[in-house]
């Protein structure tokens, strides 16, 4: 392992500069609680207008320039189309999000179900996903299953590994040579006894299996309460398999709340292990992505704010002096290797990335850039009538 650099303020800026935080289009439609989903007005009616307010955050961040799609929820007639419209908002179409958990046949599970009517289903509905990448130009196919069982004896666990390696060698077999396959995990829910995929070490098992172009997704609101998620991105970077991030933050379980709302110390360490293990180089393939719901503020402000809160992290884990953490770390200098982290941390970026994005022609706050530009209050007069996008759609 090659021991990184100390990063000069121009190389500091030069790595902020290409940084690329995709965004989900899901975010952008009304969500909510198991106990209630909450309508906001202005809420995009299909993925068309998802693309036009994802745009919004690009144009006053600079550093959000994709969408991640969820099929069937933006399902479309013509995805070159959808794909053609993105470009002509000054953005592009990111990872291709199955859904294989929404439909009263996946009930027992997907992939894993003991039902090969089922599996086939949800086998098909992968393959054609991996179409939509065709037509999108998209390089990367995330799978996520809700797969698991709520009872012990309820279904055999080998098993249903073993149907799941089955279907995982059928879609990687789909792919493309420059597509790749990212696996995400889950410790638990909706299953709560067994989940299929209930960690990075099930999910880099499956990956080691199927070729290099299967890859781990990180959520980071997808572990158990205290997880060293840093860890395993250290772990995962180093054996070359970790794909892609899932941004978001958690008190309890998978709130989906904005990223470093709930810990932005564990954000920064986690920016510090993927800059510490080359993540951030002009040619990594590792893809970072918010995946969020905001339910009671404001969708567009919501991933601005998000953005933000991933660039300020990262900015200050490229401000490690990592000459410096190495001698206190060779001396055994507990307090002093500790204290190098902390100083990285408590350094106020904000100005740092207010010079940045003038250099870059936009606002030095994107938050009142896009307050200012009407847009909020302008597609709310627009979209009135017709069904707002949501949970399933």
């Amino acid at each position: 392992m090659v021991t990184p650099h100390a990063a000069s303020h121009s190389d500091t800026l030069a790595v902020l500069r290409r940084q690329h935080i995709e965004l989900p289009s899901w975010a952008f439609g009304n969500s909510g609680t198991r106990f209630k989903v909450f309508g906001q007005p202005g809420v995009p009616r299909d993925p068309w207008e998802k693309l036009a307010d994802a745009a919004q955050v690009h144009r006053h961040t600079g550093a959000a320039p994709t969408v991640a799609l969820h099929i069937p929820w933006d399902r479309v007639d013509d995805y070159s189309a959808l794909a053609d419209h993105a470009r002509d908002l000054g953005i592009g179409i990111g990872t291709i999000n199955a859904n294989v958990f929404q439909d009263d046949d996946y009930r027992l599970g997907s992939v894993t179900n003991s039902d090969p009517r089922v599996r086939r289903k949800a086998i098909d509905h992968l393959l054609e996903c991996v179409d939509v990448m065709d037509a999108t130009g998209s390089r990367d196919l995330k799978l996520w299953f809700a797969d698991g069982t709520n009872y012990p004896g309820q279904d055999d666990l080998r098993s249903r590994q073993d149907r799941l390696a089955e279907a995982l060698r059928e879609v990687y077999g789909r792919l493309a040579p420059h597509q790749r396959l990212q696996l995400e995990y889950k410790l638990f829910e909706p299953a709560f006894y067994a989940t299929d995929v209930p960690d990075w070490g099930t999910a880099y098992a499956h990956c080691l299996e199927l070729g290099e172009r299967a890859v781990v997704c990180v959520d980071t609101g997808h572990h158990a309460a205290h997880t060293n998620i840093e860890f395993i991105v250290a772990f995962l970077l180093r054996a070359g398999r970790l794909g892609a991030f899932d941004f978001n933050s958690r008190f309890y379980a998978d709130d989906d709340l904005m990223v470093g709302a709930a810990d932005p110390f564990q954000l920064f360490r986690i920016m510090y292990e993927v800059v510490r293990g080359g993540a951030m180089a002009a040619d990594t393939q590792v893809a970072f992505m918010l995946d969020q719901c905001h339910n009671i503020e404001p969708k567009i402000a919501g991933q601005i704010r998000s953005v933000m809160n991933v660039q300020e992290a990262t900015a200050k884990a490229l401000l490690v002096d990592p000459d410096a953490l190495a001698r206190a770390q060779e001396a055994g200098d507990v307090l002093g290797a500790n204290a190098v982290l902390m100083d990285a941390y408590n350094t106020d970026v904000r100005p740092l990335l207010a010079d940045l994005r003038e250099e870059q022609g936009l606002h030095p706050d994107p938050m009142a850039a896009h307050a200012a530009s009407g847009y909020a209050e302008r597609v709310a007069q627009e979209r009135r009538g017709g069904a707002q996008a949501g949970w399933g759609a």
